[in-house]
């Protein structure tokens, strides 16, 4: 019996410990930590997080939504079907600010201008999110990130009470303009990005949509006002951590634009050596079929088997068909069939849709890519002109 009143004591006893540390003090402060891009494709964005800072409660932590676990059952699976949580994870400020020095990222700060009871619901709130129970969510790219967490959470904390104003000198952009400024266009990251993401990324996001990169809760979180006062959101802005300039290792010749221009120029060759000869290097056509048969199959899945956004209505079809894979028992015949032939006018026809698509602004498709789709335009004229002479 004693035993259960010394236990029910102690867990009293930590309880009321856990509400104290939880009620800030008048010199609370917090704030948003923004962290530039790093060197790797997945913190090419950058990244925020919360700060609290409560020198009299000996609390100076930090919250973020960036949090992932490898580990996890299905995580590459989860991933691709667009499925995969997200959490919110602490650390202590000094810790968390001495990573992203070690990695060589400018860190700035805002401090933001609230109320001793704004502060203690924003507070609040992220100690109630960081519960098991409650700590993950559905990460998506463009709507729902790291950085969407920290405006989302901000605007409940004023019950929405935030002019967003635009910064000095915005210019609305669409969601593809905005990942490829970055990203170098002559990336693999890029051409990835270009091929697996749809045209619904090709429409101007809203001002406030322009906040689902790190960089861009900096420049909105500065100009933005609180309606009901019409105060600055935030307080004072500074920089802790300064990026010491780096050589970026960049070599052209292992770019996507190079590499397939050699491969275009290799698909020129043969086809240039086939005419000559008048004959079919089948083997060269197999491979492209099973290629862009295999991407369009890979875009249709993207499109209409995952929970992406991004990857809806997706024009790189118009080059990567599907059907493709179901035609090499064509080219592996002698003498095609008639109704082979008008397939092949059909790709032709494909490609010229494409091209129109780009120059219109429905869709912007990797550059990259641009020798290998001519060279695959030519290789499909000469296949047309050489089942019509058989």
């Amino acid at each position: 019996m004693k035993k259960t009143l010394l236990l029910l004591f102690l867990l009293l006893f930590i309880k009321i410990s856990f509400g104290q540390q939880t009620e800030l003090s008048n010199e609370a402060k917090i704030s948003v930590l923004t962290i530039a891009p790093g060197s790797s494709l997945n913190d090419a964005f950058g990244h925020n997080a919360f700060r609290i800072k409560d020198e009299s409660k000996n609390l100076d932590t930090t919250f973020d939504y960036g949090r992932f676990d490898f580990e996890a059952p299905n995580f590459y699976l989860n991933f691709a079907r667009g499925k995969l949580n997200y959490s919110l994870g602490t650390s202590n400020y000094y810790d968390f600010l001495s990573f992203y020095i070690r990695q060589n990222r400018t860190v700035k700060e805002q401090v933001l201008n609230l109320t001793q009871s704004q502060k203690q619901k924003l507070y609040n709130f992220l100690i109630e999110n960081y519960k098991p129970e409650n700590r993950n969510y559905l990460y998506e790219f463009f709507f729902d990130n790291c950085a969407t967490k920290i405006k989302d959470v901000t605007k409940i904390t004023l019950n929405n009470n935030i002019a967003f104003n635009e910064p000095k000198g915005f210019e609305q952009e669409t969601f593809r303009t905005l990942i490829h400024n970055n990203l170098n266009k002559n990336s693999w990251g890029s051409l990835g990005i270009d091929v697996a993401l749809g045209s619904v990324i090709d429409r101007k996001a809203t001002p406030e949509q322009h906040m689902f990169l790190p960089e861009n809760i900096y420049k909105f979180f500065e100009n933005a006002t609180i309606k009901n006062s019409n105060k600055p959101l935030v307080k004072e802005s500074k920089t802790l951590y300064n990026q010491k300039k780096r050589i970026k290792p960049t070599s052209f010749f292992t770019s996507p634009l190079f590499v397939f221009g050699l491969v275009g120029l290799l698909m020129l060759f043969i086809t240039y050596k086939d005419y000559k000869n008048e004959k079919r290097s089948k083997w060269l056509d197999v491979i492209l079929f099973s290629i862009t048969g295999i991407i369009g199959i890979f875009i249709l899945l993207l499109w209409f088997a995952t929970d992406h956004t991004g990857t809806h209505q997706n024009y790189n079809l118009l080059w990567a068909f599907a059907l493709n894979l179901l035609m090499i028992p064509q080219l592996l015949k002698k003498k095609a069939s008639n109704w082979f032939i008008k397939y092949l006018k059909l790709l032709l026809i494909l490609l010229c849709l494409m091209a129109l698509h780009w120059i219109i602004g429905v869709q912007v498709f990797a550059i990259g890519l641009i020798p290998f789709l001519i060279a695959l335009f030519i290789r499909y004229i000469y296949l047309i002109k050489y089942f019509n002479a058989e």
